[in-house]
């Protein structure tokens, strides 16, 4: 189960609050502005800035 586009609308990178997009192979959210990739856990997204990992 993927993360639904309702939720993906809504979602903002807890950075710098900009607008997030999920990856090609659907495994993190990207914030192309903090160049950062929140993983998504068991259809969870993780939106920790202390877990992110680099782009």
């Amino acid at each position: 189960m993927a993360i639904s586009k309702e939720l993906l609308e809504i979602l903002r990178c807890p950075k710098c609050k900009g607008e997030i997009s999920l990856n090609s192979e659907q495994t993190g959210l990207v914030c192309q502005e903090c160049r950062l990739v929140y993983e998504i856990r068991e259809d969870i997204p993780i939106m920790l800035i202390d877990e992110a990992k680099p782009l």
